[in-house]
Formats: C-alpha cells, structure tokens, sequence
C-alpha cells in the first residue's frame, strides 16, 4: 500500500509541479494546486488553502463546500498547524479538542503549513468524509506538493 501511495505521489507532485511552474501568482497556484488534488484524491470533500493574514488564517482558493472565513491561530485543525508549525493528521476530527466544523460531513482532515522565507503564511487543508482517511505516507506526498510550492514562492520573490 505504502509503495502504491509512493507512485501515487510522484505523479501528483509532477502534476502540480508542471501546473505551477511558469506562474509567480500565489491565488492562481493555490488555486490550481487546490482543484488537483480534489480532482485526483479519492475519497475528499474540501481542498484548498487559509492564507496567514494579521494573526488569523483567511478563506482561500479551495475546492468543495462553502466553508469558514477565519480561522483564529490555535484554533481547530487548521489554527493548531499554524500555532504548532507541524502537519496535523486528524483521523477522526470529532476527537480533536476545538474542532471546527465548517463541514458536518468531515470525519477527518490533514493540515499542512506553508512557509515563505522561513515563515508559515497559509496552510494546505484537506478534509474526508471518511474516518482514518489519510495516514503517514499521505502527509509525506502532500508535504512533497508543499514543498514545490514553496520552491515556487522562493523564486518568484
């Protein structure tokens, strides 16, 4: 399984790769970073993006239902990647303290930071409807698709 989920990955970082590489706008990758992976993730229903601003985490590109607009740091999943700067891998949202359900569908959920120039300015969401949806080798592909991100952040500033 984990081998499986390794070629898995390596075809969505190229994806994501390719989708962003000659682009410097960040809402545009985010944006397409955002529809791959809801279009290519089995068994997801909300993908996208909190953006960093003043303290608090703000609605971006996503794919899914309507959700929350903000999101205080150290709050739910997502405010808890950013107060802690680690990948939260929540296997069922209902057990983690201060959940917040934006969706009553999501049974769990993985948040990654996002860094620029050494520091956190959004996070990667993904939600399930499923119980133990993602695992370890889920956050190290998506933490991969992070990473070229990121990569493409430091280039174009």
């Amino acid at each position: 399984m984990f081998a499986e989920k390794n070629t898995f990955y390596d075809t969505l970082v190229a994806q994501a790769d390719a989708l962003i590489a000659d682009e410097s706008d960040l809402i545009a990758n985010m944006a397409n970073i955002s529809a791959l992976l809801f279009l290519e993730m089995p068994d997801l229903n909300w993908a996208g993006f909190y953006i960093l601003r003043n303290n608090e985490l703000v609605l971006g590109p996503f794919q899914g239902k309507p959700a929350c607009v903000r999101i205080a740091v150290g709050k739910g999943v997502c405010g808890t990647a950013v107060a802690t700067g680690d990948i939260q891998l929540v296997r069922d949202v209902h057990e983690f303290p201060g959940h917040i359900a934006c969706d009553a569908a999501s049974n769990s959920e993985i948040v990654l930071p996002v860094r620029h120039a050494g520091q956190i300015i959004a996070v990667l969401d993904i939600d399930s409807p499923s119980l133990a949806r993602f695992d370890q080798a889920d956050a190290a592909g998506l933490a991969r698709i992070v990473q070229v991100f990121e990569q493409r952040l430091e280039q174009t500033q």
